[in-house]
């Protein structure tokens, strides 16, 4: 029940976000708190059925390092992801080797897990 605890008490906090965002450009405050409010919600409901402790601790992880970096940055959108050189081949069709798909599995930060299903990538 901790883990339970632990969800909502994050999805509150979201959602306070969301409602006492101010965005660093005073125009984009409404759609920005509408994005963090609908991601909230989204996210939440595609997860609500999980029930291993290691992928909902995994998503919790995910939530909190996006709402830090939110609250850092000023910017609710994911960050792009910089990976490392040698992470790609630049022989277009060349088969990735598992060296390489393990090095860009160890790159991609905690925070960008849940776009991978929004650009067609399962982790």
């Amino acid at each position: 029940m901790a883990l339970r605890s632990e969800v909502l008490a994050l999805y509150s906090r979201l959602l306070r976000l969301a409602r006492n965002w101010q965005s660093i450009n005073p125009a984009e405050t409404i759609v920005e708190r509408e994005y963090i409010r609908d991601e909230t919600r989204e996210l939440f409901r595609k997860n609500a059925k999980l029930s291993s402790p290691e992928e909902i601790t995994q998503c919790i992880k995910e939530a909190e390092a996006r709402l830090t970096m939110a609250e850092h940055y000023r910017n609710p959108y994911p960050r792009p992801v910089n990976l490392p050189k040698r992470s790609y081949s630049k022989k277009e069709g060349k088969k990735i080797g598992k060296a390489i798909q393990k090095f860009n599995e160890q790159s991609r930060p905690v925070y960008i897990r849940s776009t991978d299903d929004a650009v067609g990538k399962s982790g």
